[in-house]
């Protein structure tokens, strides 16, 4: 049962392109007819997200895959202001990203992550895991409206 009728924009933050290509083949195969954005930095993820050139024609996403170790703001300062932000803060952000450090983890359920997943190291367990998650997030959960 799909809990969310039309297809879901995604937002992935990433730096890095093996794991940008792992997650969209990962999107690619899944059932669920999403539309996936990305942006390399965290400068550049909140310029999407605030809709700032050249993203004036960015659509809001309904879900936002967070790495943590970004170039130019990391990844734990773009959870915090968007979580801050009123227009922002009830996107779900699932931080995604190679730290299973307990503070890491607990900073970001502090700064209000929706959910924290460690990216496996294997090819097909991190295939496995993005769809876990695109699954749960688009066939599960109820989304706020745009």
């Amino acid at each position: 049962m799909n809990a969310n009728s039309e297809p879901v924009d995604i937002l992935l933050v990433e730096d890095d392109p093996g794991d940008v290509l792992i997650t969209q083949e990962a999107l690619a195969d899944s059932k669920f007819l999403n539309r996936l954005s990305v942006v390399d930095n965290g400068e550049e993820a909140l310029k999407y997200l605030r809709r700032e050139p050249p993203y004036e024609e960015a659509i809001r996403p309904g879900l936002i895959l967070l790495d943590l170790n970004l170039p130019r703001i990391d990844g734990r300062e773009v959870l915090a202001r968007v979580k801050d932000d009123p227009d922002l803060r009830r996107i779900p952000v699932v931080v995604l990203t190679t730290s299973a450090a307990d503070e890491d983890i607990i900073r970001s359920y502090d700064l209000h992550a929706n959910a924290y997943v460690t990216k496996p190291v294997d090819f097909d367990q991190f295939i496995n895991v993005v769809r876990k998650v695109d699954e749960f997030y688009i066939s599960i959960v109820k989304l706020p409206p745009r």
